[in-house]
């Protein structure tokens, strides 16, 4: 038993091992890969914490642009997720600066990924096998899609390894039954706090983690039965949970101006049920890009596969929570795919099933060895057409952008507020490390008056340079243009 349970041990080390390794693909690379702006917004949040000190109750990043909340937001408040990850990203590099601001933000993504990765394993070892474990730990170590989302300057991954911890630590808690229903006879356990705590932060990142309370509640039901509804330590739990997220909503309503639109995420473009989010969801984004068309069979196969006693219903939950999760926030799940991270360990649970049905079946319709070599090749493809979708997400398209934000970096005062075109994409407005705006939305008149001193162009069209007509040109080359807007040549016509 002990030497299994060593045996277990390293297995896990070198999974975490590996992952971390691949996740250094292109570590030290610009943020100019796929969903650069997403990610360029996440990082000038952490940015502005070292600049201008971790004011965690008004975070900021650099649009001023109403394209956000349809207001104007001149502060650049940013009331997205808690700025947890942000916290963590800028804290490191104030405290170890030998990183860049974005390494330290990749160093954050990744040690989340490991310790999802970690939780992920523990969930599927306690109700499943040692050796599922193992290939659902496997699958998201290694899945080209979670490789490269265990890696981006985004809070997701955070989200997720809080979320996983949050539902091991309940459940260990439940098990152990040493929280009491008499307030009188209360006794606050380690696996209590750790599972308010995880759950907490979980939804202070990303709300979407509440379609994932079910796997909490089957656990309560399975224990109790119906009368969890009446015990008083789950609503304590419930309370201390959602109290944190609860309090930072009521505190963001202050700044409409930074709470960005949500309401397009639901069905903005009413593609619900539709045979283009089946497309989109199904066969584009869970068959193509995560699991490389080879693994569908493998998750089919875990799925079919009969629970364990234990297991019961328990990783249904997961299934039934990641549906809910994509069917309700439809529209927002088919325009990003990196919405479809917080399904992957569920697919990977299933991944696990399937593979340890292929390596353990005796049955005598099943040739064993064939399902062994079966199990193998499909995983090869997997990773081979994984790889293949997503290689090109780490591409840096449009290096001028960091040529032309260096510019305006030099050659503007650091208090300055720049126009900086690029058809809204935030990540030239990140390189200038600059406020501003990253698209016209106003009239120019309206933008000196907001405080814009300096417009610049990636790229320049005839009619973008024709603004040094009218405006002292600061520097031009075949890649930008940079305009001083306090200094008028001529009135524009």
């Amino acid at each position: 038993m002990i030497n299994k349970i060593i045996q277990s041990k390293i297995l896990l080390f070198f999974i975490l091992l590996g992952a971390f390794s691949v996740r250094l693909y292109h570590f030290n690379s610009s943020v100019l890969d796929w969903h650069s702006w997403r990610q360029a917004d996440t990082s000038s949040v952490s940015r502005n914490f070292i600049k201008d000190g971790f004011d965690i109750l008004h975070p900021r990043f650099d649009d001023l642009s109403n394209g956000v909340s349809l207001l104007d937001n001149p502060h650049g408040y940013r009331f997205v997720e808690f700025p947890i990850y942000n916290v963590l990203q800028a804290g490191f590099f104030r405290l170890f600066d030998f990183f860049t601001i974005e390494e330290w933000g990749r160093l954050v993504t990744i040690a989340s990924s490991l310790g999802a990765i970690t939780f992920l394993y523990l969930l599927a070892r306690r109700y499943i096998s040692a050796r599922a474990s193992f290939f659902a730990a496997f699958f998201y170590a290694f899945v080209p899609y979670s490789i490269y989302y265990g890696r981006t300057i985004l809070p997701d991954q955070l989200m997720m390894m809080a979320m996983l911890a949050g539902i091991y630590f309940f459940d260990r808690w439940i098990d152990k039954k040493i929280f009491q229903a008499s307030f009188s006879s209360w006794r606050i356990n380690f696996q209590f706090l750790l599972a308010v705590l995880f759950t907490a932060i979980a939804i202070l990142i990303k709300p979407y983690v509440l379609f994932f309370s079910l796997p909490l509640i089957y656990i309560a039901w399975k224990k109790f039965g119906l009368n969890f509804l009446r015990r008083k330590d789950l609503w304590l739990f419930l309370f201390l949970s959602l109290a944190p997220f609860l309090l930072w909503r009521f505190w963001m309503q202050q700044y409409p101006e930074g709470i960005p639109r949500n309401d397009w995420l639901f069905n903005g473009n009413h593609i619900r049920f539709k045979g283009a989010f089946f497309q989109w969801i199904f066969a584009e984004r869970i068959a193509k890009l995560i699991l490389g068309y080879w693994g569908l069979p493998l998750v089919i196969l875990g799925v079919l596969r009969k629970n364990t006693q234990k297991e019961g219903w328990f990783f249904f939950t997961f299934i039934v929570s990641s549906l809910l999760y994509m069917l309700v926030l439809a529209t927002g799940n088919v325009q990003h795919d990196y919405y479809q991270m917080l399904i992957i360990p569920t697919l990977a649970v299933f991944f696990g099933k399937g593979v340890d049905f292929l390596f353990s079946s005796t049955s005598e319709i099943y040739n064993r060895r064939i399902g062994f070599l079966l199990a193998i090749v499909s995983m090869v493809f997997m990773f081979m057409f994984g790889w293949y979708n997503i290689r090109d997400y780490y591409n840096i398209n449009h290096p001028e952008i960091i040529e032309a934000g260096s510019a305006i970096d030099r050659l503007t005062p650091k208090n300055a507020k720049v126009i900086a075109v690029y058809g809204g994409d935030t990540t030239f407005l990140y390189y200038a490390n600059r406020q501003g705006w990253p698209v016209f939305e106003r009239s120019l008149k309206e933008f000196k008056k907001a405080g814009a001193g300096y417009i610049a162009f990636v790229n320049p069209t005839l009619e973008e340079l024709n603004f040094g007509n009218y405006f002292v040109t600061l520097e031009k080359t075949k890649n930008y243009a940079i305009f001083d807007l306090t200094k008028p040549l001529a009135p524009i016509q």
